[in-house]
């Protein structure tokens, strides 16, 4: 099976590659798409049968230079190939910058430490409350105390970090 496509091949092998050109325009990607049709045609006659292997290796050929020309015909749509380095250095970075990452890490340091300093019932009604998103009726309950309690404690604590970063906003 193999050596009868090889040889299927090796005589059709100019032929794709001239009909390949013909549709693609250029030389070195008309002979990799004659080795993907080769490649693509092994898969076929291992997994199923191949009546007309010829037929076929002309039929893969086109379809996948056809396939490559809308490729191309795509990405030059899209694609600005002579792009400006002022233009790519004024595209956002999926990140945010380094002073930016580091203002906010500075931050955070001063919110833990001004959390830190407050009781540690209100500590555990923060993270409920902010990071765990608990509601305040479920923290009273878990916390046994009055709703008022957890709202009077949120609020001292949450006062407690605005004041800290107002002072370091003050620096």
């Amino acid at each position: 099976m193999t050596t009868t496509l090889t040889e299927i091949f090796l005589h059709s092998r100019q032929t794709l590659i001239r009909r390949v050109r013909r549709i693609v325009w250029d030389p070195q990607i008309a002979e990799d798409l004659a080795q993907e049709t080769y490649i693509r045609a092994a898969h076929a006659a291992r997994t199923g049968t191949v009546e007309q292997m010829e037929a076929y290796l002309h039929r893969t050929a086109r379809n996948l230079a056809l396939d490559h020309l809308r490729r191309r015909q795509t990405r030059a749509a899209v694609e600005r190939p002579e792009t400006p380095d002022h233009d790519i250095r004024d595209i956002a970075a999926d990140q945010p910058a380094v002073d930016d990452r580091l203002a906010a890490r500075e931050e955070l340091d001063h919110v833990r430490a001004a959390l830190s300093r407050l009781p540690e019932r209100a500590q555990k009604v923060v993270v409920l409350a902010r990071i765990e998103g608990w509601s305040n009726a479920r923290i009273a309950r878990h916390l046994d105390i009055s709703e008022r309690t957890v709202f009077n404690d949120l609020k001292l604590a949450l006062g407690h970090c605005r004041d800290a970063l107002a002072r370091l906003e003050r620096k």
